[in-house]
């Protein structure tokens, strides 16, 4: 039996899952550490991570998958990496990190993307990037040229989190386009990297690595990691993608008008489009899709709300560590809409859905004679639907069809309380897959190494566990809970004047 490996450098663990490319099927799967990484915050809406802890827990995820299933590590037939998004990380001409990696739910660099769209033009800028420069790793770049020029003069290249990994498992620094995209360090209409930004930002295009496809073979395992990891040197590294892209992948969707939906730290709708459009306001962003070539161009419009699972988290503490299933049952008990307790889920960042605005998480409504903990924790999960939903209507004033939803079972979708509201709310039909985004990047990890003919065979194995579907009287209960829930965010964050709109260019 062969096999494929695949890594998921998230930023609250490292999951590594093998699949069996005989079967198609996942035989062993590893998380680490037990107990989520910690986000520094040194100051308000700054979060940092140490990229050489995502190497620790990769490093542990592979020894404890060796000891819990005996495999010929030989047998590997490549390894694939997916990761957080927007991530900037910085190393010097020996390989050495600089600094704690800037993160996705940073929030610092916001002004110098919001200058940006400015004074570059927003049309040039969704003409072009189809994106603002925005809160993107781009921008965090240029926070870190104006605020630490020491540091920056030591830069010899920057990476994504998924960029770093690859690099401690081959020795080379290289990057995607896919990847490029999702930093706005590319230019859709030229097809290029966006040096007009680069530019304005005084930037070199030099710090940027070198370019390989997301399937390929990008360089094999050095013998200095095989050693670190228990592996066989000279496997190879086939692909790698942001978690968002490669989580569609994962659920095999592939083209225009599939949807696929992620719930883990942050909530993310992405769906596939061919036609290069972009919302006027930048409240979802565009992307280039795993699948995309110069030929046939395909981008994920991604709509993200940052404030999804580390909400769930933060109120799984507060109760007293409690399991996560105990908490879906606490919220079971209480009615649709929580009686009136509405949560209002952010307080994790700049979130794009509300035009990069930062907002504190609220609770409204409470009632000390009414409410007890069986209502916080549907309210919980309901405002994070409603967020979702949110992002979902202003998709679909983008042009994006949203009828069917793909989704892994995993993170809040292994909450019946959590399916049922997005269904519901969202009107969608939802369907529950048997994946994850570990097992995803090892499917990826067989397109690039020439296992699979095609990306149509990587997903032998692939099977949808559940399907639901909206029921009237639920939908006609949790669209009266959204509407209030609406009208609530509406108060903080006034309704635009002037209208919501697509703008299409033809390139």
């Amino acid at each position: 039996m062969k096999y494929l490996l695949g890594y998921d450098i998230g930023s609250s663990s490292i999951k590594a899952s093998l699949l069996s490319i005989d079967t198609g099927r996942c035989v062993a799967s590893v998380t680490s550490p037990k107990k989520e990484m910690e986000i520094t915050a040194l100051q308000p809406d700054w979060a940092e991570q140490r990229p050489e802890r995502w190497w620790q827990e990769v490093v542990n995820a592979t020894l404890q998958l060796r000891a819990d299933y005996d495999f010929d590590t030989a047998l590997i037939a490549g390894i694939g990496i997916t990761y957080q998004m927007h991530g900037l990380v910085l190393v010097d001409k020996d390989g050495e990190v600089l600094r704690p990696a800037i993160i996705w739910c940073d929030s610092r660099a916001v002004d110098y993307g919001n200058q940006a769209f400015q004074d570059l033009g927003q049309e040039y800028c969704l003409s072009n990037f189809l994106n603002s420069p925005g809160n993107f790793t781009a921008s965090k770049l240029k926070w870190v040229r104006e605020n630490e020029p020491a540091i920056y003069e030591r830069i010899h290249k920057i990476q994504l989190p998924g960029d770093y990994i690859a690099f401690k498992l081959t020795g080379q620094l290289q990057t995607t386009v896919s990847g490029l995209s999702e930093g706005v360090f590319w230019n859709f209409k030229q097809q290029a990297i966006a040096q007009e930004l680069l530019d304005y930002y005084g930037i070199s295009s030099a710090l940027l690595p070198e370019v390989v496809d997301t399937f390929s073979v990008q360089g094999h395992l050095s013998a200095e990691a095989a050693r670190e990891l228990g592996l066989t040197a000279g496997t190879p590294i086939s692909y790698r993608a942001g978690d968002q892209p490669n989580n569609a992948f994962s659920l095999n969707v592939l083209q225009a008008g599939e949807i696929a939906a992620t719930a883990g730290t942050s909530g993310v709708v992405y769906g596939i489009n061919e036609t290069m459009t972009s919302d006027s306001r930048s409240r979802v962003n565009s992307f280039v899709h795993v699948n995309s070539t110069l030929e046939q161009p395909k981008n994920g419009v991604l709509m993200c709300m940052n404030g999804t699972g580390i909400l769930n988290s933060w109120l799984r503490k507060v109760l007293g560590d409690i399991p996560y299933e105990d908490m879906n049952q606490l919220a079971a008990q209480a009615p649709i809409g929580s009686e009136g307790l509405t949560f209002l889920p952010f307080g994790n960042g700049a979130e794009r859905i509300l035009e990069n605005r930062q907002l504190e998480a609220e609770l409204r409504g409470l009632n000390f004679n009414q409410h007890g903990r069986v209502h916080v924790a549907r309210a919980a999960q309901e405002g994070i639907v409603f967020a979702l939903n949110y992002g979902v209507d202003i998709m679909r004033e983008s042009g994006v069809q949203v009828r069917k939803v793909r989704a892994g079972n995993a993170n809040m979708f292994l909450s019946p309380i959590f399916r049922e509201a997005f269904v519901n709310s969202a009107g969608v039909e939802l369907e529950l897959f048997n994946t994850d985004a570990a097992q995803g990047a090892a499917r990826g990890a067989g397109v690039g190494a020439g296992i699979y003919a095609s990306t149509s065979e990587a997903f032998n194995g692939l099977e949808r566990i559940l399907t639901l579907e909206p029921q009237a009287q639920l939908q006609e209960q949790y669209q009266a809970a959204y509407t209030r829930w609406q009208a609530i965010l509406n108060q903080i964050v006034p309704l635009p004047t002037t209208p919501r709109h697509v703008i299409q260019h033809a390139f």
